[in-house]
């Protein structure tokens, strides 16, 4: 039986690994500021500024997780030869992240997602507009081949491999391919936000619901159809370890290479402010849990908690061992 007190047993086995995270990082930019009126100019309130907060966002919020969690991360992406790209590298740098492997393209912007916050006397600022600077243009076979000598040097090091698919242009076909010709024997993991083919014959594959429903063309209610749809995920893409299906409030569904599925249910959350970044934690928690030798359930399980903490937040947030444990202890 699945107890609080066998996920608990997992907690400390989180840290002490080296994972490889590769994807699409992005700054994540709140500007906070206080409402005081409608502006004359537009039917918008206008906001007075109170402060700014700067959260490593796509690929860099799995490593964030990681390295909260007691583990090494090392990110592996591209920014932007700007001002943008040097504060990722130096809030990065600040979280204990290793960003040796992080190239410089001058022929892109680093990934912004600028958020203006009004304050409101809630619990948490309400998000008004969102900026995003981008571009998806895929990277260049140059910068392909740096990344993967790049790859290459790390990989005698590493317990896994984690990748982060924010549609940035860097994860494509070719790269991805490369990839898992270069993982060989070893872990690796999406979290895939759809293009599921790019993924075919990793470990584990993550996905949410609308996901899988985009990719089955088809809809999905209830246990019986999350059932059939992560086996038949699982046999299409080939993986050697599990297809993981997240459900939200219904918590996620795991079908294994062995024929076994399985509904891991949420936690009764009730203070739910905010999802993003939820997905995040819970492929960093997959990963490092089933690096750690545990059994799919038991990873999907022990995810769907640490997902929960991360929920009753605004933003991206990066739960610790303290904190997971409690949410254990309070929600088991």
């Amino acid at each position: 039986m699945l107890t609080p007190d066998k996920l608990k047993s997992w907690i400390p086995k989180l840290a002490g690994q080296r994972i490889l995270v590769i994807g699409d990082v992005i700054l994540d930019e709140y500007l906070i500021g206080r409402t005081t009126r409608l502006s004359r100019e537009a039917p918008v309130p206008v906001l007075e500024f109170e402060s700014r907060q700067l959260i490593p966002g796509g690929a860099a919020n799995p490593a964030a997780n990681i390295a909260k969690l007691g583990s090494q991360a090392i990110q592996v992406g591209v920014i932007g030869s700007d001002t943008a790209g040097t504060t990722l590298w130096q809030v990065l740098q600040a979280l204990g992240i290793e960003v040796n492997a992080l190239l410089k393209d001058g022929t892109r912007p680093t990934t912004v997602k600028t958020r203006i916050m009004a304050q409101m006397g809630l619990r948490f600022p309400q998000q008004v507009a969102r900026l995003d600077t981008l571009s998806r243009e895929p990277i260049s076979p140059t910068v392909e081949g740096r990344l993967c000598e790049l790859i290459q040097e790390q990989i005698p090091r590493i317990d896994a491999i984690l990748v982060s698919d924010y549609h940035g242009g860097l994860l494509t076909e070719s790269f991805v391919s490369k990839i898992r010709q270069q993982a060989g024997s070893i872990l690796v993991t999406a979290d895939a936000q759809g293009q599921l083919d790019k993924y075919a014959q990793f470990s584990l594959v993550k996905c949410n619901a609308d996901d899988a429903r985009d990719y089955l063309r088809r809809d999905l209610h209830g246990d019986d159809d999350f059932s059939a749809a992560a086996r038949e995920l699982c046999d299409r893409l080939r993986l050697s370890g599990a297809m993981v299906i997240t459900r939200g409030p219904e918590g996620a569904t795991v079908a294994t290479t062995q024929g076994e599925v399985s509904h891991c249910r949420a936690p009764a959350v009730t203070d739910v402010y905010d999802v993003v970044g939820a997905g995040d934690t819970a492929i960093a928690v997959l990963t490092l849990a089933v690096a750690a030798g545990a059994p799919y359930v038991e990873a999907t399980s022990l995810a769907n908690y640490a997902s929960g903490l991360v929920v009753r937040r605004v933003g991206n947030y990066s739960p610790t061992p303290d904190e997971l444990i409690w949410a254990l202890e309070t929600w088991g």
